[in-house]
Formats: C-alpha cells, structure tokens, sequence
C-alpha cells in the first residue's frame, strides 16, 4: 500500500465515480491506469511486489500529462494521479465495481488471481481478463460468478488507441457486456463486442493470418522483409484507420474480391506451423525493438527513436480517426451510436 494507508473506496454517483481495480502493473497495466484515470475513475493497483513497482505512480503522471499535452485530456493530471493507488493486498479491491487482471498470459495464474480477486470483492463487481488470445470461458471455469467474468481486451498504448474488444463468454450474463460497453465509450473507446468466444478473438485471428502469410512471403523467397512492409504500410495500412476490411470492399466493388478469392485464396498459406522467418528471430535470441535483434537490428538510440516515433504517430492517428469514425458516410448514425455511443469531446475524460 501506499505509505499504511487501506485503501477504502466508497460508492459512488454512477459510472464514472465507480472505482476500478487494475491487477498487473507492467507497461500494459500502466497504459491502462491512465486511460482509467483520465475518465475520472479512482483505480487501485495490485502487484505483487510494490517496491519493484514504486515508479508505477511516475510512470502513470507522465502519460496523463502526455494526454494533456496531446488534448485528450483537460482536468489537472496531479489531480487525476491522486486517485490512484498501489497495493500487494487483493483485499483492496473490496470496493471496487470492476476489476481488469492484466497478468502474463498463463492460465493458471490467471484462474489463481481470479480465485483471489473473488475473495475480495462483492457479488455484483465486474471482473475482466485483458488476455489477447485465451477464451474467456476457460477462465470462467470453476468460478463462484462466472455470469460476471468478461472479455475486455485493449490494444498497447491503451491509453491512446480507439481499439477495445469486448468478450462474452459462454455464461458471461448479457447485461455486464452491454454495461461495459457503456463504461467503453467513456474510456474513449469504439468498442467491437464479439458474440461467440473463440481463440484470438477479431483483431489477431486477422492479424496473425496477415502475419503468417507475410512470413511466407519472405520465407518462400517472394520478396523481403522490407519489401512486405512497404506494401502493406503503403496499401493496406493506407485505408485501414478509414474503413474495415467490409466496408473497404464495398467501397472498391465487392464483385473484384469475389472474382480474386476464387484464384488467390488456394494459394494463401495455411500451415499451423511457426513460420521459419519467426523461428530464425527466436533461435538467435531477438526479441525486437527491447533487445535490438528482431526482423531488423536496431542500436540502441535507433530503438528509442522508433519507439518514440510509434508513440507519437498513435496520437496522430488517433486524431485522424477521429475524424472519420465508423458511421461518418451514413445518412443516419443512430444504429451505431446504440453501440458505441458518441464519443464527448475532451472534457477529463478521453476524447
């Protein structure tokens, strides 16, 4: 705990006062304390250890004065940062309406921290997996509520993306998906909710098909790693932050996809084997950007260039999105507003 203070978080006047417990402390977990705070929730943190996470508190006011500086948000960030704080208890979780475990993803610590989160909190609080690819219902087994147990996966930085999936599993009761939905839009999200529990859920089953096929490209000596990235930033990363892949095909006529998939798609790469191009990275100790030895090699001040050029591009891309959302060429936009609602402007909140 911070200093010998109990953390004690009363009820509060709706949504927006409700407090939130974040469980993993990593860079995800920090991403996602300040999308929380921006939004005017009260969030406690849990680790296991709070002195090796005792810069969480820096970590978490620097990105909350980058929202600032980029407009997302208004209120005072030393304000905003005061309603966090940091625990190695579970018990700390006692008052709050949502719990989001952000931890390795490892099934069994998971159901473990579950079990522990279920000590602490009432009956009718919330309690979300930020995993990327196990189901949701695997991790509802054995639950004392499994009807509360959800799906809520974000996308790193999570406090700058549009991105938020929401997932039901198989006895996940539909009014906690269509309330977090709700909490989304207040996150400054454009929330996808996902109906039937699957592996990989939307984004990465496309994403991971992408990125073996690119793989194979490379492996089967189509072309190179560079030249892949050049098509795809120039081409599909062109459209993508305008339209999805339907809505794209609409726009460019829906027959010409039909005419190509029935020649191209026999020839795409369907191997459940990792790709050889991933496996060289692995075998000789890269781990990307972190370590310098990825696809490509990196010094150590070309990696935190990147890394701050990524950074910076999400904030523009954000505010590119922004201006054409989802339903923006429709005559009518109330069908996707029950969705996801319209996102206010910058008031505290996100944007």
């Amino acid at each position: 705990m911070n200093g010998n203070r109990r953390v004690k978080p009363q009820p509060g006047r709706g949504e927006e006062m409700m407090a939130v417990g974040v469980i993993g402390l990593g860079l995800m977990g920090h991403s996602i304390i300040a999308c929380l705070l921006a939004a005017g929730h009260r969030v406690v943190g849990v680790t296991r250890d709070v002195k090796k996470r005792r810069d969480t508190g820096r970590h978490v006011r620097l990105l909350l004065k980058q929202m600032k500086r980029e407009g997302l948000i208004r209120k005072d960030t030393a304000k905003l940062a005061a309603k966090l704080a940091v625990s190695d208890d579970f018990a700390d979780l006692g008052g709050c309406g949502l719990v989001i475990e952000s931890v390795i993803e490892d099934i069994s610590v998971k159901l473990e921290t579950y079990r522990a989160v279920e000590r602490a909190v009432g009956a009718n609080a919330i309690i979300a997996t930020n995993t990327s690819s196990i189901p949701v219902t695997l991790l509802q087994r054995d639950a004392a509520h499994p009807e509360r147990f959800v799906g809520i996966h974000w996308d790193e930085p999570a406090h700058v993306t549009r991105f938020l999936e929401i997932i039901a599993g198989e006895k996940t009761a539909p009014a906690v998906s269509k309330r977090v939905l709700a909490l989304a839009t207040r996150w400054g999200k454009e929330p996808s909710l996902l109906r039937r529990d699957i592996r990989g859920f939307i984004t990465n089953r496309i994403s991971y098909a992408m990125f073996r096929e690119a793989c194979h490209l490379v492996d089967s000596g189509a072309a190179t790693f560079e030249d892949v990235d050049r098509s795809l930033r120039n081409d599909v990363g062109w459209w993508m932050p305008f339209a999805g892949p339907f809505r794209y095909m609409d726009l460019m006529g829906v027959e010409a996809y039909y005419r190509v998939m029935k020649d191209l798609l026999p020839e795409l790469s369907n191997s459940p084997e990792i790709p050889r191009a991933i496996e060289r990275v692995i075998e000789a100790g890269g781990r990307g950007i972190s370590n310098g030895k990825g696809f490509y090699r990196y010094t150590p001040d070309e990696a935190e260039r990147w890394k701050k050029l990524f950074l910076k591009f999400n904030y523009e891309i954000r505010r590119l999105a922004m201006k054409y959302p989802a339903d923006a060429g429709s005559k009518s936009r109330k069908s996707l507003r029950k969705v996801a609602g319209r996102v206010p402007r910058a008031t505290g909140r996100t944007a």
